[in-house]
Order: structure tokens, then sequence, then C-alpha cells
């Protein structure tokens, strides 16, 4: 069901650019197919104790009714977000929907991750064509290890604002070299941290019953997940700095979503205080 909704969201994205009447009611369940999935992913994320996409997905709930509500008067600001979105999942889409290409990206990764191990004194010796073994513990490389949800996200972004085609160059040779490198050195951090078990600590909190978990969970879902976003953050940054409309439109969005947050919490603050 999860992967339907997947599918849905970007069929309805994808519609979304077409120019017509009814584009914003795609835009709207493109968007609630996307927290439809985070919602149902959520017993994956608790079991391999990931509890930054469970926060997302909390918080997805008011961004959904906010989104829509301004969808529905077809206000530019979130209507240039739905841009965004669809943007990246015609990115991401042959990757994640003809097998050929996403095995090829995930092997072409898995082998340039594991030269890059080599290359630092941690080989790794190949199961199968995306598993990678050392010291007794496996490590797959699937479609998610690429980079190219990052990669794909990052580039709607640099081209979902009107720019132009000497922009949205730049905007490419910033994101995805950038992205695929740091990702391929994430890998390798998160593959020798849990092979060489770096950091046992605390397996009531980050154990799974499986031996040696606690280190793949530091490693992967804090540090790595950490430090990804606080990238993420300084890339959209130096993006803002080359397509000025860009950070207008991301002032735009804040004031929006703030102003709704505020409202909605001043609701509920009056409405405690009359009962």
């Amino acid at each position: 069901m999860k992967d339907y909704l997947v599918l849905i969201s970007c069929i309805c994205f994808l519609v979304f650019l077409i120019p017509g009447r009814f584009r914003k009611y795609f835009a709207v369940a493109g968007w609630a197919s996307i927290v439809g999935y985070l919602f149902l992913e959520l017993p994956y994320y608790f079991s391999i104790n990931n509890f930054m996409y469970p926060a997302i997905a909390l918080l997805s709930v008011p961004f959904l009714y906010i989104t829509a509500k301004y969808l529905l008067r077809e206000d530019p600001r979130v209507m240039q977000l739905s841009t965004i979105a669809a943007i990246a999942f015609l990115i991401y889409a042959p990757f994640g929907y003809i097998p050929a290409l996403g095995d090829w990206l995930i092997a072409t990764v898995a082998e340039q991750t594991s030269m890059a191990l080599a290359a630092v004194g941690y080989p790794v010796n190949f199961e199968t064509w995306n598993l990678m073994e050392r010291n007794g513990f496996r490590t797959e490389i699937i479609l998610a290890c690429t980079g190219i949800q990052s990669i794909a996200i990052m580039l709607g972004v640099a081209w979902g604002v009107r720019s132009t085609t000497k922009q949205k160059l730049a905007g490419f040779l910033m994101v995805f070299p950038t992205i695929y490198i740091l990702n391929i050195a994430r890998n390798v951090f998160v593959i020798t941290s849990y092979t060489e078990q770096w950091f046992p600590y605390l397996p009531e909190i980050a154990g799974n019953g499986e031996i040696g978990y606690e280190s793949f969970f530091w490693a992967h879902n804090v540090m790595a997940e950490l430090g990804a976003l606080v990238f993420l953050v300084a890339l959209a940054y130096a993006l803002f700095r080359i397509l000025p409309e860009l950070g207008t439109l991301a002032d735009g969005l804040y004031r929006l979503y703030r102003s709704e947050v505020e409202q909605i919490v001043g609701k509920q603050e009056r409405s405690g205080a009359g009962s």
C-alpha cells in the first residue's frame, strides 16, 4: 500500500506540472499521499529506532492542512512549493520506478563506496552485487543509500523557481557532485562504524536485538542523519546566494506557515481558557 502512495504522489505532482484549472487538486493529493506514506512507514522506523522520521510524520499533519488550504486558494507561494516537489519527483521517478536504472545506480554507488573503503584501509567483501561484508557484519546498499532523494529534492529547489539557464546550471553543479561525493563519504563512515563497532553504546536505546546494531544506530540514525540535515541547510543557504528568487520564496513560505501555526496555537489557547 505504501509503495502505491509514493507512486500516486509522483503521478499527481507530475500532472500538476501540466497547466489546467484542476492542477491544484492534484497537488493536494500529492502532498496527502506523501503524508500517508510517512505514517505507513512508522512501524519500520520504530523497528530500527529511528525517531527523526516519526517526528517528521507528526509535523507533516499541520503542514498538510496549511498547504492544502492555500493550494485551494492558488496561493503563489505554495503553488511554487508544489512545483519544487513536482520537479524533484520528475528527477527521482526514473530511478525509483525503472528497476534497471535504479539497480545501475545502486551498483555504481556500492562499487564506489567499496573503492573508498579500501582507500582508507577498511576493505569489504561483496556477498552479492550490493551486499558488503566486513568482520562478520553485513551492510546492504539500497536506493536510499545512493543520495538520489537528496539530489532530487535539492535540484527541485534549485530548478523550481524562476531563474536563468546559467543559474540553473550553477545550481546543478553545486548540488549534484557535492551531494553525490558526500553521500559516498557518509556510506564509508556508516559501514566502517558498524563493521568496526565504534559506537557500542546504550543498547537499551540503540539496540534492536541484532548483535552490534548499536554502532549502526548511532552512525546511521543519529550522526549521519544530523550531519545530512546540517549540510542540506548549508547547501540551501548557498543556493539562496545564487538564486535570489529562492530566498524570496523561502521568506514568504516561512511567514505563511508561521502565521498559520500561530493562529492555530492561539485558537487552542483561547479554547482552553474558555473551557
